[in-house]
């Protein structure tokens, strides 16, 4: 088993400001029920899950300081950047995927998997982490015209770094090297069947197994069953997720607006401060923006104004609303009285 000095392992001068009272940093690598698994200056070691970690939470690429004299994990250090997402059954809490990302490889492919929407929900999330996003089309190899993919999805996210390839070929690791480095980490998300794992086998020199994809809808069954860290063979860490079908996306303002910037700015010309970019007269943006991308913006806008109300907060709305609309009928009814 390799050791890896703490700057190999992604240590840096933010970590470094929070080392105190002789404890020893380690980095979380996977994840269990009862113990997490971590690498340090001295090689890789199993900690407890004490309630220490379970009340700060902990996830994949976070860094913990170690009791030397109990040996155990006591504190879960500040992070730079925390990918999460909504707890798609509660809806209430958040779920933490990977923490310490540097650049987060958004994976699709160029099949029926393809699908703006979700892109831009995985774009987002990498924004309001604080990671960089860039798109990876794979199976570039088995259509006629892979660049038709690549078009589409930098229409729809201006500026974004996009790479079509086949996830198998020997190219793949150079072009995608620059991310890769000593003291990098990078994060995969994207649905299954998209080569995640294959590229997990390219970028790190593994030979984890695939699964075949359903021809009917290019999707495929979960190959990766839980976060792990691994590393690759540029120098940096790769941290897999398993397929994600659904993506709520948690407290993600900022980084909608980071995803549908052009629709921002040109809210900011519009006439109506209140303006809904729907029939409004003097709309900056409604005749600009293509039809299609302003409905997608209004949906998640409203998800995030909304997704994030606790029951008694959604409750009292609803209570709201309907105050409005029994009002409304009272009045129209009053007027037909009176004729």
């Amino acid at each position: 088993m390799n050791n890896y000095t703490l700057p190999e392992l992604g240590w840096n001068a933010h970590f470094a400001a929070q080392l105190h009272d002789n404890l020893i940093p380690m980095r979380v690598m996977d994840i269990h029920k009862s113990f997490i698994g971590t690498y340090g200056a001295d090689g890789p070691e199993r900690l407890n899950m004490t309630l220490d970690l379970v009340e700060q939470g902990v996830t994949v690429g976070d860094w913990v300081l170690k009791d030397p004299e109990t040996n155990q994990p006591v504190q879960v250090l500040e992070r730079q950047t925390l990918l999460k997402r909504r707890n798609a059954r509660t809806n209430m809490d958040d779920q933490l995927i990977a923490a310490n990302v540097d650049t987060l490889f958004v994976v699709s492919s160029c099949n029926k998997d393809f699908n703006v929407a979700r892109l831009e929900r995985y774009f987002a999330l990498a924004y309001q982490g604080g990671a960089e996003p860039v798109l990876i089309l794979t199976k570039a190899d088995l259509v006629d015209n892979p660049r038709e993919y690549e078009a589409e999805a930098m229409r729809s996210l201006p500026g974004v770094a996009v790479f079509a390839l086949d996830a198998l070929g020997p190219a793949t690791p150079e072009k995608l090297a620059p991310y890769c480095g000593e003291g990098q980490t990078v994060a995969l998300l994207g649905t299954s069947g998209v080569g995640k794992t294959t590229l997990t086998n390219a970028l790190t020199g593994l030979n984890q197994l695939t699964k075949d994809i359903r021809g009917s809808d290019a999707r495929g069954r979960h190959t990766t069953t839980a976060r792990s860290m691994h590393r690759m063979n540029a120098g940096g860490w790769l941290i897999d997720t398993p397929g994600m079908r659904a993506l709520r996306l948690a407290d993600a303002r900022e980084g909608l607006e980071a995803v549908f910037a052009d629709i921002e700015e040109l809210a900011e010309q519009c006439r109506f401060n209140d303006c809904a970019h729907e029939s409004e007269p003097g709309c900056a943006v409604r005749d600009v923006v293509e039809p299609e991308r302003l409905k997608r913006w209004r949906k998640l806008m409203n998800e995030e104004l909304y997704g994030n109300e606790t029951i008694a907060e959604s409750r009292e709305r609803y209570r709201q609303i309907g105050k409005v609309h029994a009002g409304g009928k009272a009045r129209s009814a009053a007027k037909r009285k009176g004729r």
